[in-house]
């Protein structure tokens, strides 16, 4: 039996006094994937990404699961995965995460004629740099993200003549500049998902009357969908542009005002797997890390 870390953070695992509301989607996934592993030999066990008693050298590989709070402290967690993958194999890739971990792989995308949003990028939100934004981008509405966050964390959505929001409410430092897109109302976010750089399955998500983001954590809903095949076709184009082992990988698009699919995120560090919108999930992952896991012992 080969054994994998799947790390995790103390807010979503366990009994932690400091749980997240949506603690319960790490349960679901790991109650999906576990025992999908267990058939292929594989024991899936659940480790806190930052406990300091974790010995990566005791694993065959580590899986970076939901690792939920990396955004808070991201120098810590690159370390960490830096010492993770010294020890044992790290999935997905350490040079992939330090690439996913900063929204400034939207411009890497971009480059490669991926489908992206107009992006303006500042040092700090500040009220200058947002009213300059609406003029640049020729829009009434836009949204504020940290260029290093997750689940809509320090993330703002402004309409223009809107006064500025407290602080505490705006990316801490480097951030980047959207337009709001309409569909974000009305069509929702389309949700795809691979394993291995193979297609699982997809969803949609919409956001609650009033509110635009598409997590659960906010009362967003998913229901599964087949996806067109504009999409999967930009997906794909967006994980082409990624080289190396991607043991897992989540592409979020929305509509563009044009009537084009656009890449909202790239998710290749701690994506929620959405295994109640794929029943298969578990079966996909596992298959997956067996084949990765199987190359990397014919390399070795």
């Amino acid at each position: 039996m080969r054994r994998v870390a799947f790390l995790t953070a103390s807010c979503v695992a366990g009994e932690s006094p400091d749980a997240r509301e949506d603690a319960w989607e790490h349960a679901l996934e790991m109650a999906a994937l576990a025992p999908a592993c267990k058939h292929r030999m594989i024991a899936l066990e659940e480790v806190i990404w930052d406990d300091p008693a974790f010995q990566p050298s005791e694993f065959d590989a580590a899986v970076v699961g939901t690792c939920w709070d990396y955004m808070q402290k991201p120098e810590l967690f690159l370390s960490q995965m830096e010492r993770v993958s010294t020890a044992t194999r790290l999935l997905n890739p350490l040079a992939i995460l330090r690439w996913n971990s900063d929204k400034a792989y939207f411009r890497d995308l971009a480059e490669a004629g991926v489908p992206t949003i107009p992006t303006i990028w500042e040092e700090r939100a500040t009220a200058k740099a947002i009213a300059a934004a609406f003029d640049e981008l020729g829009a009434d509405r836009i949204v504020i993200k940290p260029r290093i966050g997750a689940s809509a964390w320090r993330q703002c959505r402004l309409r223009q003549g809107d006064s500025l929001p407290d602080a505490a409410l705006l990316p801490p430092g480097d951030c980047l500049i959207q337009p709001f897109l309409k569909a974000a109302e009305s069509e929702g976010e389309l949700t795809l998902l691979f394993f291995d750089r193979v297609f699982s399955h997809g969803l949609i998500k919409k956001p609650k009357a009033g509110d635009y983001r598409t997590q659960s954590l906010y009362g967003a809903t998913e229901a599964p969908v087949d996806p067109p095949s504009d999409a999967l076709a930009v997906a794909r184009a967006a994980l082409q542009a990624v080289d190396g082992a991607l043991l897992y990988a989540r592409v979020d698009l929305m509509r563009g005002d044009d009537g084009g699919w656009k890449i909202m995120e790239l998710e290749l560090i701690e994506p929620y797997l959405y295994p109640e919108q794929g029943p298969y999930t578990g079966a996909h992952f596992a298959a997956a890390l067996d084949r990765l896991l199987s190359k990397h012992d014919l390399v070795s």
